[in-house]
C-alpha cells in the first residue's frame, strides 16, 4: 500500500512540475519580438467578444509543446 502511494505522490508531482515547464515555455515563447508586432490576444473568450464586437473573424492557432 505505501509503495502505490509513493508512486502517486511521485507521479502527481512529476506532472505538476511537466505543467509548469510548459507554461514556462509558452511564457518565453509569447516574449518572441515577432508576437510584439500586433496586438494579439491569447484568451480565447475576450478574442470572441471583439470579434464579434469589430464584426471581424477570429484567426486561431492550437499547439502542443510535447506528444505523449
Amino acid at each position: 500500500m505505501r509503495l502505490v502511494l509513493m508512486t502517486v505522490v511521485l507521479a502527481v508531482s512529476a506532472l505538476a512540475a511537466q505543467a509548469q515547464s510548459l507554461e514556462e515555455k509558452r511564457d518565453k515563447k509569447l516574449k518572441s519580438p515577432f508576437l510584439g508586432k500586433a496586438a494579439w490576444v491569447t484568451d480565447y473568450d475576450q478574442a470572441r467578444e471583439a470579434a464579434k464586437k469589430e464584426g471581424k473573424l477570429i484567426f486561431a492557432y492550437f499547439t502542443r509543446s510535447y506528444s505523449p
